[in-house]
């Protein structure tokens, strides 16, 4: 065949696919050798930079400019070969999209054809959308062509392809659009800008959708509307927007997610929390899920205080992402289980989650998931990094957050500033940051999360020595506290209540709380590191340095390396010797709460004086008790006496 070459023959199966992973061998092969090119073709297509993939593609330097300078009739050849050789049920969606870019003019049959196999499960995401746009080419009707058009745009924008989902949406614009192609058109253009552009033009194409479109997709319209309303900060329209008064409903979990974050933001809260925990159970008892149900369910648990169970959701609306090919919400369940960790207190496992949703939210052009994923690990750095990696990564959300509207993102971004000028002793600068963050006002912060960020400004604000401010914080506080939004929240108002009125009972209240709770171990920490702090200011500094190498200890194993040395210079100021810096390694297999007993009975208490000290049952000092004795392989009180004085015996010698 006159000008036919391997070279043409793959870039013209490139198209089928543009932005896809390279051209499938064995149907390249299949044509070439219909063409009657053999061995000397595929060497000189070598020479030219023709490679094959272990996966079986050929790939291509550029791929689209050798095809462009072909001549149309010697393009539609190639995809002519190209559609032959697509023989069998299972290259049918191949052939066609072949046999469509062969076509010179338009052909209703064809177009039909292509669009049915566009819906079909099994080719990759990008064909599918490329099917759909070509359909529309090969419409003859303005109206058609429109749908297939913004269906299109659908697909490349699930298929993470965000400037072509946009490119194709303008070109429908210039068609007759019917009502309800609008409608669908809209719902593209706010899911688009709900990841990259600002929301609140988003809320308003979302809300436009709603009113233009069937039940169903009205439904996914404004819950997607509400989200933007969440990230805007907009409280009183997030519940306006999520509510279920004259919008169309859904059954099920659906209908008591929306109940649910509108109850338990307003005064119905307890009402609220029992739909949130219904819309948990739902999607823990299911066995499989939509990656959207499973968000929605993650978001669900996080705002009725159920942290882990969000960890657990995010995980499995991750895998449900990636098994469907769902591009777009591969960096938001990433993003789910990067705040979960957090809130967990797993900050390796949030930095871990937050770098891998920074690059795969990157790649899909979601720049407000890019904003999200850099406040989070700026507030994972607010713990061991240098704090000019901390405002790196606090600069960077803020851009995007400035530029888009991002509330919820620039208040977890300075929060994480904060948090890294309190680490490092700067109390009146963190104060003066969270002060208004953590108000009322006009520069209050985000609804849901500026409540997290108060007893930061609480211990900023006692340390800077103005807690005036505090006092009011802290009522509020002690109200969400009552929501149960966060469950580490009961310790954290009793920390804030001993700081603003300190006593041995407030302190030991609030370590109380925090082993009652469980987990947490960095906010134990704080609130052992505080105590220690105000008991050698008030001249103990034997019990202080009990609290205070807990809190080391406990700031070491989170991998908090600011918090630990800022911990490490109290403790040498309570005249323990430089050189404590580090868990021994005969007692680095305890728990905290078992080295603290350890620590006690090494000082000679008996288990009722340490329960006293550290505000636990007897039974439960005898519990951790038995539990050292194993881990340790010792028999009696004395052996562990020696065992933990021998330990630190170092750091007395340096």
């Amino acid at each position: 065949m006159t000008g036919m070459t391997v070279l043409l023959l793959t870039a013209a199966a490139c198209e089928a696919d543009p932005e896809g992973p390279g051209a499938d061998a064995g149907l390249v092969l299949r044509a070439a050798a219909a063409a009657g090119l053999g061995a000397p073709s595929l060497d000189a297509a070598g020479r030219a930079g023709l490679t094959r993939d272990t996966d079986g593609r050929l790939r291509l330097p550029d791929p689209r400019a050798r095809y462009t300078a072909q001549p149309p009739a010697r393009r539609r050849a190639a995809h002519r070969l190209l559609a032959e050789a697509a023989a069998g049920e299972r290259h049918r969606l191949a052939a066609l999209l072949h046999r469509a870019l062969a076509a010179p003019y338009p052909d209703d049959g064809l177009g039909a054809a292509l669009a049915a196999a566009a819906d079909e499960p099994g080719p990759p995401a990008g064909e599918r959308a490329t099917a759909l746009a070509l359909a529309a080419g090969l419409a003859r009707d303005p109206a058609e062509r429109a749908a297939r058009l913004v269906a299109a745009a659908d697909r490349y924008r699930r298929a993470g392809r965000p400037a072509r989902a946009r490119a194709l949406l303008d070109r429908a614009a210039g068609s007759a659009v019917p009502g309800p192609v609008r409608g669908r058109a809209a719902l593209v253009h706010g899911l688009l800008a709900l990841r990259d552009g600002p929301v609140a033009d988003a809320r308003a194409s979302l809300l436009l959708a709603a009113g233009q479109s069937a039940p169903g997709p009205a439904v996914a319209a404004r819950l997607a509307a509400a989200e933007a309303a969440w990230a805007l900060g907009d409280a009183d329209g997030y519940r306006e927007i999520v509510g279920v008064q004259g919008v169309p409903q859904a059954a099920g979990a659906v209908l008591d997610y929306r109940l649910g974050m509108s109850a338990s933001l307003g005064e119905r809260f307890l009402a609220g929390r029992a739909a949130l925990a219904r819309v948990v159970d739902q999607a823990a008892r299911a066995e499989e899920g939509e990656p959207e149900a499973l968000l929605r369910a993650g978001a669900a648990a996080l705002v009725a205080g159920q942290v882990e169970a969000a960890c657990r959701i995010g995980g499995r609306a991750l895998a449900a992402a990636r098994a469907r090919d769902a591009v777009p919400e591969v960096p938001r369940a990433l993003e789910l289980l990067a705040y979960g960790e957090l809130r967990s207190g797993r900050h390796a496992r949030a930095r871990a989650h937050a770098e891998e949703g920074l690059r795969t939210a990157r790649a899909g052009g979601q720049r407000n998931l890019v904003a999200g994923q850099h406040a989070v690990l700026a507030l994972v750095a607010s713990l061991d990094c240098a704090a000019a990696t901390v405002a790196q990564h606090a600069a960077a959300a803020q851009h995007i957050a400035d530029r888009h509207g991002l509330v919820q993102t620039a208040t977890l971004a300075q929060w994480a500033l904060s948090r890294a000028d309190l680490a490092r002793g700067r109390a009146a600068q963190a104060a003066a940051r969270l002060g208004p963050l953590t108000g009322p006002g006009p520069r209050s912060g985000h609804f849901a999360v500026r409540m997290l960020a108060v007893p930061c400004f609480v211990e900023a604000a006692t340390a800077a020595g103005g807690p005036a401010g505090a006092r009011a914080a802290v009522a509020e506080f002690a109200g969400w506290t009552e929501r149960g939004h966060d469950p580490q929240a009961p310790a954290q108002l009793a920390r804030c209540r001993a700081l603003l009125d300190p006593c041995d009972d407030a302190f030991a209240e609030a370590l109380a709380r925090h082993d009652r709770m469980g987990g947490g171990d960095f906010e134990r920490a704080r609130t052992a590191a505080l105590y220690g702090k105000w008991l050698r200011r008030t001249r103990r500094p034997a019990r202080a340095r009990v609290l205070l190498r807990d809190a080391l200890v406990a700031f070491e194993r989170c991998g908090a390396a600011v918090w630990a040395a800022q911990t490490a210079a109290e403790l040498r100021a309570t005249g323990e010797a430089p050189g404590y810096d580090r868990p021994r390694s005969a007692l680095a297999g305890l728990t905290p709460q078992q080295l603290r007993i350890a620590h006690c009975v090494a000082e000679g208490d008996t288990n009722r004086e340490v329960a006293r000290r550290l505000s636990v049952s007897p039974r439960t000092v005898d519990h951790h008790l038995r539990n050292v004795f194993a881990r340790l392989g010792v028999r009696s009180r004395v052996e562990l006496a020696r065992l933990v004085h021998r330990a630190e015996r170092p750091a007395a010698a340096s």
